[in-house]
């Protein structure tokens, strides 16, 4: 048994991997089998003791990461969570819009989004894996990861939030509307039905709005990976810490989203702020090279990105307190 815990997996002891792994599906699995076995709406209370809950988890395993890795992992895992966890309420205003577009009721979203993490956590495996191995083989690509960061905060910086997404327009969905057999009404929480043919009469399967919702939720998050995976390399190269810090981020999106979707409104300078951690986070990499350092100090890094958010939190209060909205424009 020795023998098989002493594989080196990336860089970590096998373990540690299979450990981190055994969590998820154990959180998982408690959360369809025993929280939501059967279809229902999530309460705001709810949501924000199960959001607490997924942040307090991720927290105390950045403090396992810590004791095991040592400080300078410890630092790197933490400040990988808060900004993966800060990128992934961007993904909340786009599930909202999808949810409202496919006119999805409540008590499915939970399931939907549950399915969703599930492939989340296969792509993101996929996609941190690929990044590494380039990593590894080509150590300049994380300049290219720093630039494009820097590139994509500016343009979130001057395009602002006010940017309408028309989802009739979109290709996908009219590719899977003229190519595939969707339902024009849900079938209860069912992503698949069989429906006799209007024409032949032969039972065909046919997808459903909830399947839909859940493909533009799996994409959504591929393009939004497309700027996380990068932030993420550009504060540590240790897969372990990126997979981990990812995932533990991702579990609570579900939570996170019945928590905020309802007060979205209230975070209105939040992608400014989200904007700005990005073109740090790029420029960190540059900056450590003109310094002559081997690496961004990870405290400067955890304190400056606390700062960034913070005030674009407390900056988006006050500016839509008592219920005004002067969002910015684009």
């Amino acid at each position: 048994m020795e023998s098989v815990f002493g594989i080196i997996f990336l860089g970590q002891p096998l373990w540690m991997w299979l450990g981190f792994l055994g969590i998820v599906v154990l959180l998982l699995a408690f959360d369809l089998g025993i929280l939501h076995r059967g279809s229902r709406a999530i309460g705001i209370r709810e949501s924000l003791g199960l959001s607490g809950f997924y942040i307090a988890l991720g927290l105390a395993f950045g403090g396992l990461v810590w004791i095991e890795l040592g400080r300078q992992a410890g630092i790197e895992y933490l400040t990988g969570f808060v900004v993966e966890k800060s990128l992934a309420i961007d993904n909340v205003f786009v599930i909202a819009l999808i949810f409202s577009y496919f006119a999805i009721p409540r008590e499915y979203q939970h399931r939907v989004l549950f399915w969703g993490v599930l492939g989340v956590i296969v792509l993101r495996a996929i996609m941190i894996g690929f990044g590494a191995a380039l990593v590894a083989e080509y150590a300049w690509i994380l300049y290219l990861f720093a630039a494009f960061l820097i590139v994509t905060g500016v343009k979130m910086l001057w395009t602002g939030v006010d940017e309408t997404i028309d989802l009739s327009q979109n290709r996908l969905l009219k590719f899977a509307r003229r190519r595939l057999r969707v339902t024009d009404e849900l079938h209860g929480e069912h992503f698949v039905v069989r429906l006799p043919d209007q024409k032949t009469g032969r039972t065909l399967t046919y997808m459903t709005p909830l399947f839909l919702a859940l493909i533009f939720i799996e994409v959504a998050d591929v393009i939004f990976a497309v700027d996380s995976i990068p932030a993420i390399f550009a504060i540590t190269t240790d897969p372990y810490i990126v997979y981990t810090s990812n995932i533990f981020a991702i579990l609570g999106l579900r939570a996170l989203y019945f928590a905020l979707a309802a007060v979205l409104h209230r975070f209105a300078y939040l992608k400014q702020a989200l904007a700005i951690l990005l073109v740090f986070i790029g420029s960190k990499i540059f900056v450590a090279d003109i310094m002559g350092w081997a690496k961004f100090p990870a405290e400067w890094s955890l304190a400056v990105t606390f700062a960034i958010l913070g005030t674009g939190v407390v900056y988006s209060l006050w500016r839509t307190r008592d219920g005004i909205q002067d969002a910015p424009s684009g």
